[in-house]
């Protein structure tokens, strides 16, 4: 299972294993666990005293106490599909002859009912801040 929360600035993913993977804990890192088990009657599980636990690293690392293994992902950011369209003048099914989409996709992308995908958020903005270039690559192909 997987669970995570935003933080201002990151993603914080908390993975839980069938395994316990940490089973020489500290003295130190033992103390909280038993302090949080105590308070509700030794009814948690072990998968609520691995959320805990891991929530409590979060913070740890969140005010820099300790380093967390990180990976970066680079979020296509959401595109405006109409506005994009409507700045090269273009109806929908001009845009979508032109691009190589369908105008249905379109259609549903400017109504809100679906969503592109990050290759088409990505494609969008190349068609936005390079209109040109796609045209001429899509030619030549």
């Amino acid at each position: 299972m997987i669970y995570y929360f935003a933080a201002p600035d990151a993603v914080y993913f908390i993975a839980v294993y069938a395994k316990n993977q940490k089973e020489n804990l500290s003295d130190a890192e033992k103390r909280p666990l038993r302090k949080s088990s105590s308070r509700s009657s030794n009814k948690s599980t072990k998968l609520g005293r691995v959320l805990v636990d891991s929530a409590k690293q979060i913070a740890r690392h969140m005010r820099g106490e300790i380093e967390l293994p990180m990976k970066v992902v680079r979020v296509v950011p959401d595109v405006d599909v109409r506005r994009i369209r409507e700045g090269q003048g273009l109806t929908r099914e001009q845009f979508a002859e032109r691009y190589g989409l369908q105008a249905r996709a379109i259609q549903e992308w400017e109504q809100g009912r679906r969503k592109p995908e990050p290759a088409v958020r990505a494609y969008m903005l190349v068609i936005k801040n390079q209109p040109a270039a796609v045209r001429k690559a899509l030619t030549a192909a």
